[in-house]
């Protein structure tokens, strides 16, 4: 095929990040290895008003789950998923870390990201204490390696010595992530005391090798997208550059030898491609909220292309600005995006709260019921008791209602 209406794309990008895929009755580590082979990265992040969100897109595709599963999958030997900016900060797959090695490399020749670098005289000192303690965090090294009193010149970046170095060592492989302790402080060990040996042991592809390789997966993760969105899903260079590998000769690469195939999606003004293996599902049976960070909706542009459904995560707008509240989850049920929802999971009264329901346009008449129902089921894995609808949004009576019957 070379054209697909808006629909089949739709189901197509659901169905390669397995939202057809047939449920386990008990959600077992089979599952979740299946399940992060079809989102290929579950994006880390510290808040956790709801569910932290790397535990989010996991329960949106295989139901109610033992968090453990993903505990023991990255903390546990076989160690099966291990942090690392893959796309931002994200659990990855152990296998995609000699993919990762030439981002190292880069980062090392920088001197790390964003300016935000460390005194090179501590780090082999600081290595020398991975090594001798580890696993430790930032905070367990932070007297030690003091050079002067904390700054506070860069708000939510006023790190201490030892962290910055970890960092470092970090982005460049020195270290890697074996574990976050309960406070979600990130614990750092020897990188081939967290690894497996087969992985440590893989041949380094070249850069532009590995860049393939990632477009090539992003590609099988979303099933029909543009350049732009097959770069972005790994974080990678879109253009070519002197010296640099670029995700637009991985494209042109991938379509000369079959595997992407270019086609035209209604409504898009970029090329598509569409992945050869990629399954056109006659029909999405889905029902399930959305993490802000789930890879479904994490490139708005894309949202808005596949779903029609304009999406801002509003945490750092200030209350009196945001539209729908703080922390808002789409509301996927069959193969659109039908509703939204403010949530907060309110611990100490084991109820979950919704200040906030609304209804995107032509949502089907069963909208309420079908969310309240996805909301109990949400609350249940939570360990909640109750769902409680506020007032905002037009859908928020109809939800109330739906909850009381």
């Amino acid at each position: 095929m070379d054209q697909l209406t808006r629909l089949q794309a739709r189901r197509i990008a659901l169905a390669a990040q397995g939202f057809t895929d047939r449920p386990h009755a008990t959600p077992s580590m089979r599952t979740l290895e299946r399940t992060v082979a079809r989102t290929g990265v579950l994006q880390v992040d510290s808040v956790n008003v709801l569910q932290r969100a790397h535990f989010m897109p996991l329960y949106s595709r295989m139901g109610p789950y033992d968090v453990d599963l993903l505990r023991r999958a990255s903390e546990r030997r076989p160690r099966r998923v291990v942090e690392y900016w893959a796309h931002v900060q994200a659990l990855m797959p152990v296998g995609l870390w000699p993919l990762m090695r030439h981002r190292m490399d880069h980062y090392r020749s920088e001197r790390g990201k964003w300016g935000f670098t460390a005194d090179p005289t501590l780090e082999p000192r600081v290595l020398d204490a991975v090594r001798e303690r580890g696993p430790v965090t930032a905070r367990d090294l932070e007297e030690e390696f003091a050079t002067g009193p904390r700054t506070k010149e860069h708000w939510g970046w006023n790190w201490s010595e030892a962290r910055k170095v970890l960092d470092f060592l970090f982005l460049v492989g020195d270290v890697a992530i074996a574990g976050r302790t309960s406070q979600f402080e990130v614990l750092y060990d020897l990188t081939e005391r967290v690894l497996p040996p087969a992985v440590l042991d893989a041949p380094t592809p070249t850069p532009q090798e590995a860049v393939t390789e990632l477009v090539r997966r992003a590609a099988r993760s979303h099933g029909v997208a543009s350049a732009a969105c097959l770069a972005d899903y790994y974080r990678l260079r879109l253009q070519p550059a002197p010296g640099r590998a670029s995700a637009k000769v991985a494209v042109d690469e991938l379509v000369a030898t079959g595997e992407l195939v270019p086609v035209r999606v209604q409504g898009w003004k970029r090329q598509a491609y569409l992945h050869r293996d990629a399954r056109l599902p006659r029909r999405v049976t889905a029902r399930t909220l959305l993490s802000p960070f789930d890879p479904v909706v994490w490139e708005r542009a894309r949202a808005e292309a596949l779903f029609d459904f304009f999406y801002r995560i509003e945490i750092y707008v200030p209350a009196g600005k945001r539209v729908h509240g703080y922390y808002v989850l789409p509301f996927l049920l069959g193969d659109r995006l039908v509703a939204r929802v403010d949530l907060k999971a309110d611990r100490s009264s084991g109820t979950l709260l919704v200040p906030g329901a609304f209804a995107e346009p032509g949502a089907p008449e069963e909208t309420a019921d079908e969310l309240a129902a996805e909301l109990r089921r949400l609350a249940g894995w939570l360990g909640l008791d109750d769902v409680v609808a506020g007032h905002k949004g037009d859908l928020s009576h109809a939800l109330g209602a739906a909850l009381a019957r």
